[in-house]
Formats: structure tokens, C-alpha cells, sequence
């Protein structure tokens, strides 16, 4: 009992010495990014596994996609290392060809390994053409497998588009300050 208080202590420590490092805006983006890490666990509970046992992973609890023959994606996330929040990330994305609408959705990158965590977080990281998220949901089973080191899902909020690539999208990545 006693152990449990010590670390439930230091948790809320890391959590607090955390929340001061960062600017006001990258405290929303955390809450923004704790809220998407609770809904998706709530409506998907086999994405546990993934979030406990992954390296990293980063939510980006709102890109907004649209398009009309050429498209783009924008999006800002929170990249976490074993559970923790460590930094920013940014993404992008320009596309052309037939597509047609807009939407806002929840994306999730998973980082099966140290390596793959560590070239995303050294800016060699990019999803090649052709590259699809698992989109979630309601009442789908959620199957997905890492690949390359990597597992995506996305969940539509809102809009309409017949679009679930990412491939193309490129990311920045920026550790909070100490």
C-alpha cells in the first residue's frame, strides 16, 4: 500500500513537471490528446494492447482533411514514450487526384519498437504512397498488425470523405523543453 502511494506520487510529479514545461497551447494539445486517448479506448478496448505495449505512439486528436482533385491533411499531435508525454508533432500532407470532400478525424500512430520511435522522432519518418489507416468503427471488431515497425488507426469525427491513406504524410517532431 505504501509503495502504490510512493508511485502514484511520482506519476502525478512527472505529470506536473511536465504540464509546467510546456507552453499553454501544448497543454490544451495534451488534454486534447488524453480525451482522444479515452474515447478510442473506450469505444475500442483492443487498442489497449497497443497503447501498453507499444515504444511510443503519437495521437493527433484532430487532423482536418479535405480535398477537391488536389487535397491536403493538417494535424497536431502529442508524441508519448512508455505512456509518457515527451513532445510535439506536426503533420502534413498534400495529395492530388480523385477526391472529393472533407472531414475531421482522430489519428494514432503506434511505435511497435525503439527504432521505429526513434526515426520518427528523428525526422526520418514517412508514410510511402499507398499506405492505409485502420479506420475505426462503432461496432467493428478492431484487427490490425504492425507493419514495419508501425500501426495506424483513424477515426472519423466528422465530414465526409472516401479516404483513409496516409501515405504521403510527413511529420515534424519537437521534444518539450525541460
Amino acid at each position: 500500500m505504501k509503495r502504490m502511494k510512493k508511485v502514484s506520487l511520482m506519476l502525478l510529479m512527472m505529470i506536473g513537471v511536465t504540464a509546467f514545461a510546456q507552453t499553454e497551447k501544448e497543454q490544451e494539445l495534451t488534454k486534447d490528446a488524453a480525451e482522444a486517448k479515452s474515447e478510442l479506448i473506450a469505444s475500442y478496448e483492443k487498442l489497449v494492447p497497443f497503447f501498453d505495449d507499444s515504444a511510443g505512439y503519437v495521437i493527433f486528436p484532430n487532423v482536418g482533411k479535405g480535398g477537391l482533385i488536389i487535397g491536403g491533411a493538417s494535424g497536431n499531435g502529442i508524441v508519448y514514450e512508455n505512456g509518457v508525454a515527451i513532445g510535439k508533432a506536426g503533420l502534413k500532407k498534400l495529395s492530388v487526384g480523385l477526391q472529393a470532400g472533407g472531414q475531421a478525424i482522430m489519428e494514432v500512430i503506434f511505435f511497435e519498437d525503439e527504432e521505429s520511435l526513434k526515426n520518427f522522432k528523428d525526422g526520418n519518418f514517412e508514410f510511402a504512397a499507398g499506405v492505409s489507416a485502420v479506420v475505426l468503427k462503432s461496432g467493428k471488431a478492431v484487427n490490425a498488425k504492425y507493419k514495419d515497425g508501425v500501426a495506424v488507426f483513424a477515426k472519423p469525427k466528422a465530414g465526409i470523405m472516401a479516404d483513409a491513406s496516409v501515405g504521403g504524410q510527413k511529420f515534424s517532431y519537437e521534444a518539450f523543453e525541460d
